[in-house]
């Protein structure tokens, strides 16, 4: 219908220009429709016979009508036409890729996708592109292969890699006539989509990509694990609290039962109930001894689901032999700082170093690893400071410090990436001009400005939603029974007002004053490359003193605590990769961050990864400086079969060792395409619009032939294609006279 009453398919107007065939000016076209509706005006302004029934209203109606039957005409005589580019038949190559993945195999009404996908080919579409193009025939999956007919795709490919298939067909078009791609997928692709790269170089190069979408949109029945979200290292004996994202449709208020298992042996698991299409739920389990972890997470398969295969993930999970360096500065000796001391000292995987102010001008040093450590107070260069992973900075007034170690402890969080806790005390926070040194940004909390935020008075303690489910807070489980025994925690010592708590901060638990005040206990953040964190009182140790002995909740608080204060703290050599287990993929990017003895970038180092597979086999690359980041090297590397892998990443500066660390990653086929199984129409609605291609359902690519040829890319030339004799005109003119002639008759004005 479009055509017939436009001439034209949609494609010529969205990518065309209009244009006037007349050897007159544009201006004069103006011109005479300036004058036709004031001469039209000034008619209607006659005199109206006696009987005649001719308002201001009607007389506007009229001039309307005839003002653009009059336009109309003007136009027309104009000669309006299209400039469009279009592909020279016969002349230009047409790829069209078939999507031949596992997924493609979906038994659906009709047949499979990619039954249907070829029968599409088969009956019609590639005789009718043939019919004016050359055509090449693709297959894709992990790679990109020519084929001669549609059966040769089988849905064998255990991958989709939709990026690099266009890439290399963007690449064939720098040396060949390709006028357009023509796409048959359901666009779920394994490596979560087409990077911004690939369509500029298609914008670029003008190659309009054409996709034809097959596959549902969304199941009935089906529950799928979308994805886990943990840490990639922890220290040994470590709470862990993993994010299961779990996508499902039809089937809400199902039970299903999520656990996380390693070798066959549950870890941990929750029975609960469907409730939203997306929901996130947490895992809490302990990480053992230290070494490599190789982590199945699950969700039961329900009865109805219509995939199976996506309800379970792997991911890895290292466990560090390392022991982090804490440094705990304290005011004076208080019950606070023994208890704590014992607490730190009980757990093997944290090491506790100590200086406590004893008198104005003593220090006791305890922890240090030899006696000449510390053995002038509180470092002064950051070279000795960043040795540490994290710092504790108790009842000691901001001026005991030097604006340099002020700075510097400003620096431990924001440029080395460790952990700075301030406590509560009589000398601490607000009391003695914390909220006016550097340290003040560092904060989680916007100090008050004043004195007097230090009291001596009992203070019961809360946990807020965030803290019931940080693992910092869990000392007993469920979550309903953890909740219960903070409530029922003896009363703090004493407490500090610390103030409001900054825009990204969380407050964790809570503290009510005896005139029932609620105030901030518990408060962190990130900040910099690192974290802070606020403890508003001097006085849990009576957590430990007015219990049981056998009770350890105040050890299991500050062991968590001071855990959670070191995690993540990088060494002068950080190595990482975003995406520690490959799911039906070969390549790996390693990265590399390198940073000198001060935590300053370092862009000269030589940096080497040597990389362990499966059945023994090494191989060692180097790592090259990534351009505008310094400090940063990267490389890519190709892990060539299914298995566990480590690379060994190591620094040098000429002959002095930078630092070292270890980057675990895995391979695991035949797994990537039970996930993201559905069409993503979304996707390839997006690339079909960005690369000036549309998206088409199956059932409407008998057009797809004709208006594909509106290309300029490969061999094209510019057509100009009249206008003025459209159907729609000549229609749009007669409804224009016919509706005047209605009017004047209804009116009497005829």
């Amino acid at each position: 219908m479009f055509e017939w009453l436009f001439k034209y398919p949609p494609a010529a107007f969205s990518k065309g220009e209009l244009v006037w065939l007349s050897p007159h000016p544009v201006r004069w076209l103006f011109a005479g429709l300036l004058v036709a509706a004031v001469l039209l005006a000034l008619g209607l302004r006659r005199p109206a016979a006696p009987h005649v029934r001719a308002g201001p209203r009607r007389r506007l109606a009229l001039w309307a009508l005839q003002a653009a039957f009059l336009a109309l005409l003007l136009v027309m005589l104009w000669q309006p036409a299209l400039s469009v580019a279009a592909l020279k038949p016969g002349q230009n190559i047409i790829a069209v890729l078939v999507d031949d993945s596992r997924s493609m195999t979906v038994p659906e009404e009709g047949g499979t996708r990619l039954e249907r996908a070829r029968r599409l080919l088969e009956n019609h579409l590639l005789e009718a592109l043939r019919s004016r193009f050359h055509v090449r025939l693709y297959a894709f999956g992990s790679s990109l292969d020519r084929i001669e007919t549609p059966a040769q795709a089988t849905g064998a490919a255990q991958a989709t890699h939709l990026g690099e298939a266009l890439r290399a067909v963007a690449a064939e078009a720098a040396a060949s006539p390709v006028g357009a791609i023509v796409l048959l997928s359901d666009g779920a692709d394994t490596r979560g989509g087409v990077p911004h790269e690939v369509v500029e170089e298609l914008r670029s190069r003008q190659l309009p990509v054409h996709a034809i979408g097959f596959g549902r949109e969304r199941y009935a029945r089906d529950l799928e694990l979308a994805g886990v979200e943990m840490p990639a290292r922890v220290l040994r004996g470590s709470r862990v609290a993993a994010l299961v994202r779990l996508r499902q449709s039809g089937l809400s208020r199902a039970r299903v039962r999520i656990a996380v298992e390693q070798e066959d042996r549950v870890l941990a698991w929750r029975e609960i109930v469907l409730s939203s299409p997306e929901q996130i739920e947490t895992l809490m389990f302990s990480s053992g001894d230290p070494g490599p972890r190789r982590l199945r997470f699950s969700a039961s398969v329900l009865d109805g689901e219509e995939n199976a295969r996506n309800n379970a993930q792997i991911r890895l999970l290292h466990v560090e032999e390392a022991r982090p360096r804490i440094l705990y500065v304290e005011g004076e000796p208080r019950w606070e700082f023994k208890f704590i001391r014992r607490a730190a000292l009980e757990d093997p995987a944290l090491e506790l170093v100590t200086l406590l102010r004893t008198t104005e001008n003593k220090l006791y040093r305890q922890g240090v690893s030899d006696p000449k450590e510390l053995e002038h107070g509180f470092p002064a260069r950051a070279e000795e400071l960043f040795g540490f992973q994290g710092l504790v900075v108790g009842s000691v007034e901001a001026d005991y410090f030097t604006p340099a170690q002020r700075q510097l402890i400003h620096d431990f969080a924001d440029r080395r990436g460790g952990g700075v806790l301030f406590l509560g005390g009589r000398r601490a926070l607000s009391e003695t001009g914390w909220n006016r040194s550097p340290v003040a940004e560092l904060l989680p909390v916007t100090l008050p400005a004043r004195k007097g935020t230090f009291h001596r008075e009992r203070a019961r303690v809360a946990l807020t939603p965030a803290g019931a489910a940080n693992l910092i807070c869990q000392l007993v489980e469920p979550e309903s029974a953890n909740v219960e025994r903070w409530r029922n925690l003896p009363a703090l010592a004493d407490y500090q007002e610390v103030g409001e708590p900054k825009p990204g901060a969380l407050v964790l638990a809570t503290l009510e004053t005896p005139e029932g005040r609620a105030l901030p206990l518990l408060v962190t953040q990130n900040y910099g490359r690192g974290r802070s964190a606020v403890f508003a009182t001097g006085g849990s140790w009576r957590w430990q003193m007015l219990q049981p002995l056998s009770d350890t909740t105040h050890e299991t608080f500050w062991q968590q605590l001071l855990r959670w204060l070191v995690s993540g703290a990088p060494g002068p050599v950080s190595g990482s990769t975003p995406h520690p287990v490959l799911m039906d993929e070969s390549r790996v990017l390693l990265r590399a961050e390198v940073r000198d003895q001060a935590f300053q970038p370092v862009a000269d180092a030589r940096v080497e990864a040597r990389l362990n597979g499966p059945g023994g086999s090494a191989e060692t690359i180097e790592l090259r400086p990534r351009p505008g980041e310094s400090g940063v090297y990267e490389a890519e590397w190709t892990a060539a079969q299914a298995g566990a892998y480590s690379a060994e990443i190591q620094a040098r500066r000429g002959d002095r060792e930078l630092g070292q660390d270890l980057v675990l990653f895995r391979r695991e086929d035949g797994v990537a395409e039970d996930f993201r199984s559905l069409q993503d129409r979304e996707q390839l609605e997006r690339l079909a619009e960005a690369t000036g291609g549309r998206y088409w359902r199956p059932e409407e690519t008998s057009r797809l032939p004709r208006e594909i040829a509106y290309s300029e890319a490969g061999l094209s030339v510019r057509e100009t294609r009249e206008l003025w004799d459209m159907p729609a005109l000549f229609l749009l003119a007669l409804a224009l006279r016919s509706t005047e002639w209605l009017l004047r008759r209804k009116w009497g004005v005829v």
